[in-house]
């Protein structure tokens, strides 16, 4: 959450501080600051603008069938057995590393971030190994790595993916409406939400990035109070996470999501 501030220059006034402060604290996870930083900020710029929004893209009927049977195999397995929990390995493998995907002016930030991080877990793990052995690098750095993953898919999931919540082609797209409707505030056991320093305080962070996270549950009593009519809220649960990854498989403006059992019954 720190290094999340840092990236929307939300924890200090001097740029240089939020960057410094941001990939120091990035380094265990090996995310490299700049990448994530310019990725999860498009994030906020499109927030569920269909086709654009890169932290949680619904897939249409249309684009599922484009796909070769290979992909449309592996994407139909991930959502039917519940493997949400891996998703964000794959976003952080998919959209950091690679800078040739961003705007010219901003692929030499993402080139430092990513030496950066290559620097620390090649100076970090060969000497975590040659310390504690292998069994050492699985419990003190990849263990912790998986819970940091689980929680980071798990809260996004939550966010981003309900029933009723639309997603817009940008022609249909209003900022406004995407940042208070367009996610969800979700209520975790205490313990959850004070480890994970008020994460799932959601919606006021969408509407503006520059509060830090400390002033998020003050910001959302300030919506409860005045936009209780347009928030999104539920509660933490096992069957929250089976509702959604029992229904919200395909989407379309029209229909809003479908499950693939749904799909193939229409496909007969």
């Amino acid at each position: 959450m720190i290094a999340h501030d840092c990236g929307h220059r939300s924890f200090a006034k001097r740029r240089w501080v939020n960057d410094l402060v941001g990939h120091l604290f990035m380094l265990p996870l090996i995310y490299p600051f700049h990448g994530w930083r310019l990725q999860h900020n498009h994030h906020h710029t499109h927030t569920n603008k269909l086709e654009e929004d890169n932290a949680w893209h619904p897939i249409s009927p249309a684009e599922f069938e484009s796909w070769k049977p290979i992909f449309r195999l592996s994407f139909e397995g991930f959502m039917r057995n519940r493997l949400w929990w891996i998703g964000s390995i794959v976003h952080w493998a998919n959209l950091h590393f690679n800078w040739s995907q961003f705007r010219k002016k901003d692929q030499s930030s993402v080139k430092l971030s990513v030496g950066v991080v290559v620097i620390f877990a090649a100076i970090a793990f060969p000497t975590l190994i040659v310390t504690t052995g292998i069994w050492g690098f699985v419990k003190f750095w990849l263990m912790p790595w998986l819970v940091y993953h689980f929680w980071m898919s798990t809260f996004t999931l939550v966010h981003h993916t309900a029933p009723e919540i639309p997603f817009y082609p940008p022609d249909k797209w209003d900022a406004a409406s995407a940042q208070l409707s367009g996610t969800v505030h979700c209520e975790y056991p205490r313990w959850i939400e004070f480890l994970c320093h008020d994460i799932n305080v959601h919606i006021p962070h969408h509407l503006s990035t520059a509060i830090p996270s400390y002033n998020l549950r003050l910001a959302h009593s300030s919506l409860q109070q005045n936009w209780t009519d347009y928030l999104h809220e539920s509660r933490f649960s096992w069957a929250l996470i089976k509702q959604i990854t029992d229904k919200c498989h395909l989407y379309t403006p029209e229909t809003r999501y479908q499950s693939f059992k749904e799909y193939h019954q229409a496909e007969r």
